[in-house]
């Protein structure tokens, strides 16, 4: 491609570069331009002085949250998600090796915070709040809610932070099981569902805060909400309403204390939020139980 008609068209090379040969368009602007001159973009690549017109545009909330990513992406691994994903496939495991003592030993079911309200030699085990989450009711119940953890965890766990993203984690579910204590105290429950939502929730509070279009994480949440409601699917839409509301009010502890001087306020925050659960359920449980025995 030497020919004197190639070499005069100025559209062969980069516009910022004339040496240098290239067939690369800006998607923005469509100027030629060469492979240093290249930023990628969600669709294709653009060139340096559209990106300073995207950045500019961004809000001082955007600028932030990219900072954070950048500076967190690129050292951080998801290891607490793939260490949460490995330790609830071990007890999968067990659950196909051992049968159901598995299940009977760690799901949670509100007669095991009251057991003087209920026959049948249940013993105080709150613990259950929390172990339920480790236990599912099939291989199915298991990979979609592992597979939710995998996709979510691996963008949202570095944005967070590791141990943000495991009390994230473990207060959402534990909002789940809560929800289940105060509206339905009369059914056991197992699974993830109330960690995973409370991620669900936690994102649409991320992207509602840095601006961006939440439309489509609300119609994802919307239409996993919706499916628990089928009756014949046996979900328990309830810790899935819970972890989602957890969730979001965990996100939004987040972005009012993200300094780094407010991490004592934020520990504090966190602490009075699982106090509160727990209140509710020892509080309002019973009432609700008194009411349908």
């Amino acid at each position: 491609m030497t020919s004197p008609d190639f070499t005069r068209n100025r559209e062969n090379f980069c516009y910022r570069h004339p040496d240098r040969q290239s067939f690369v368009l800006c998607q923005r602007c469509t100027r030629t331009i060469c492979a240093d001159c290249q930023t990628q973009a969600p669709v294709g690549v653009i060139c340096p002085e559209c990106m300073k017109a995207d950045r500019k545009a961004q809000t001082p909330a955007q600028r932030r949250a990219n900072r954070v990513w950048r500076a967190s992406s690129g050292s951080s691994q998801p290891i607490a998600t793939y260490a949460i994903i490995g330790i609830t496939a071990v007890v999968g495991v067990l659950q196909v090796l051992l049968g159901p003592i598995v299940d009977r030993t760690l799901l949670f079911a509100t007669p095991y915070l009251f057991p003087d309200m209920f026959a049948g030699g249940f013993t105080f085990q709150p613990w259950r709040l929390l172990t339920a989450m480790l236990v599912h009711s099939g291989i199915m119940h298991f990979a979609l809610n592992m597979l939710a953890l995998w996709m979510i965890g691996r963008s949202l766990e570095p944005l967070l932070g590791r141990w943000r993203f495991v009390a994230l984690y473990l207060i959402g579910g534990l909002g789940g099981s809560v929800a289940m204590a105060v509206l339905d105290p009369g059914a056991a429950t197992v699974g993830a569902s109330g960690g995973v939502f409370a991620l669900m929730g936690a994102l649409l509070v991320i992207g509602r805060h840095i601006g961006a279009n939440i439309r489509g994480i609300l119609v994802i949440l919307a239409i996993n909400l919706a499916i628990g409601f089928i009756q014949t699917l046996n979900i328990a839409w309830q810790a899935h309403i819970g972890g989602a509301a957890v969730g979001a009010l965990i996100e939004l502890i987040f972005a009012r204390t993200r300094k780094h001087s407010q991490r004592v306020v934020q520990i504090l925050l966190l602490v009075a939020l699982v106090v509160a659960l727990l209140a509710l359920a020892f509080l309002v449980s019973p009432m609700v139980i008194r009411g349908t025995l």
